[in-house]
């Protein structure tokens, strides 16, 4: 096992390459089930979970190549139709096989993926859906199985806008005989990706980034003549603006969308940060003056984010005045906080509210990260905290952040990836020391 240590205190000058999204791979990926032949998907991160979606492909029955970004993908035959508990259990997302398994082979068998560190995610709506369009499923032994003897559109009304379950019942609906409308669909750019990669395959979907997707049946689709690039990383993209926006400094993010980023960008220009943007890039610089408090309301988007909220609970550890954070969609998702609370931050929680205090500064501890975007806060904590930080679990950060210790040492940060085993100070500190001077004469 490994962690992260963190020598604070460095502002953060240059540019960061932003890598294709996770959350907009994964799906598109899975949805390569739906038509058989050799698909071409590119700015593909390199990341665990891209990794297990490919593993997972590879035991149905689709062989993939890896060069690069780019991934080649032969979905010509299913010889299997199942996803079991040992990928499930590492990546929930392996639940999207349900929609593409129904509408190409007529049946599957997937494990439940049960709850995580942020709170338990049923499946419950992408049943209500996929049964909708004809789907038959029976529980058993902690496994769904569905069948369908033919698809046919249906009028779907989501109780909430699941990214997941629209993205499943969308991945099936596309195969079903006839029109299908899903109200209340979910309006993330990654399910708008989603969409035009389905539509490049010879699908008939309209109404993509709005809450009603309708959905034109076609009998067979057919792979793109062109390889489909992956959108930009919007929570990639809001974290290393986050991470400036602590230690200080003259940050770029290129190869990226700003029109992503609305909702992040309007709230790191209320801590006082300067912005600017370009058709592909973002600046944020901040100098000086203390970041100001502010008030975070997680929602659905257009809404502010919910992968966003524990990056800008660092920031208001820091800032100057009483910040609030209201989380909306997952009832677990203030872990982090008590990890922030060792470094010295001072908050109080009430039901789904924090109240943080800023303080002029963190200080370096042992923190210990329960998700994805909880590991990406405290690294940030570390970069803008005084001393040495070391983040342990960080097979977290491997699912969700390319090549993160790289890009960071690329724009000043002192930080070093090393064993677990390394507990003595001095050591750890020529770690950092020896990584950092390794990555500026490179």
């Amino acid at each position: 096992m490994e962690k992260i240590v963190i020598e604070g205190g460095h502002r953060l000058n240059g540019s960061v390459r932003i890598s294709g999204a996770k959350n907009a791979a994964l799906p598109i990926l899975i949805a390569t089930l739906v038509a058989p032949g050799e698909h071409r998907i590119t700015n593909v991160p390199e990341l665990a979970d891209i990794s297990s979606t490919l593993s997972l492909l590879g035991r149905i029955g689709c062989p993939s190549l890896v060069s690069g970004p780019t991934v080649r993908i032969d979905t010509s035959r299913i010889a299997f139709s199942e996803a079991p508990y040992d990928v499930v259990r590492k990546m929930r997302a392996s639940v999207l096989v349900l929609g593409p398994l129904l509408a190409r082979h007529g049946e599957c068998k997937v494990s439940l993926p049960g709850g995580c560190a942020i709170g338990v995610r049923p499946i419950d709506q992408h049943l209500k859906g996929l049964e909708a369009l004809g789907c038959e499923f029976t529980l058993e032994g902690g496994y769904v199985y569905g069948r369908t003897d033919g698809l046919k559109g249906a009028e779907i009304q989501l109780d909430f806008p699941t990214v997941t379950g629209t993205e499943n019942i969308l991945s099936a609906a596309v195969l079903a005989e006839g029109t299908t409308v899903i109200h209340n669909a979910a309006r993330e750019p990654e399910v708008v990706d989603l969409c035009n990669f389905l539509n490049s395959l010879g699908a008939k979907i309209s109404g993509a980034g709005t809450s009603k997707l309708v959905i034109e049946g076609v009998s067979r689709l057919s792979p793109a003549t062109r390889p489909y690039p992956i959108l930009p990383d919007r929570i990639e993209t809001g974290t290393y603006l986050c991470a400036a926006a602590a230690c200080g400094g003259d940050l770029t993010v290129t190869n990226t969308d700003p029109e992503l980023m609305s909702s992040v960008l309007l709230k790191l220009k209320e801590t006082g940060c300067t912005i600017e943007t370009g058709v592909d890039w973002i600046r944020i610089y901040r100098n000086g003056a203390r970041l100001k408090a502010f008030k975070v309301r997680t929602e659905p988007h257009p809404g502010f984010p919910t992968d966003m909220q524990a990056q800008l609970s660092t920031l208001a550890s820091l800032a100057e005045g009483t910040s609030s954070i209201t989380e909306t969609i997952f009832e677990n998702r203030f872990m982090h906080m008590a990890e922030l609370t060792r470094m010295g931050a001072d908050v109080e929680i009430s039901g789904n509210t924090a109240t943080i205090r800023g303080v002029e500064s963190l200080t370096g501890a042992a923190v210990m990260a329960s998700d994805l975007r909880a590991s990406a806060a405290l690294v940030i904590a570390g970069l803008a905290g005084e001393g040495l930080t070391e983040v342990l679990r960080i097979y977290h950060l491997d699912r969700g952040y390319e090549k993160l210790v790289s890009k960071l040492h690329g724009v000043g940060a002192h930080i070093a990836r090393v064993s677990d085993d390394i507990i003595d100070r001095a050591e750890l500190q020529e770690a950092v020391n020896a990584s950092t001077a390794r990555a500026q004469a490179s």
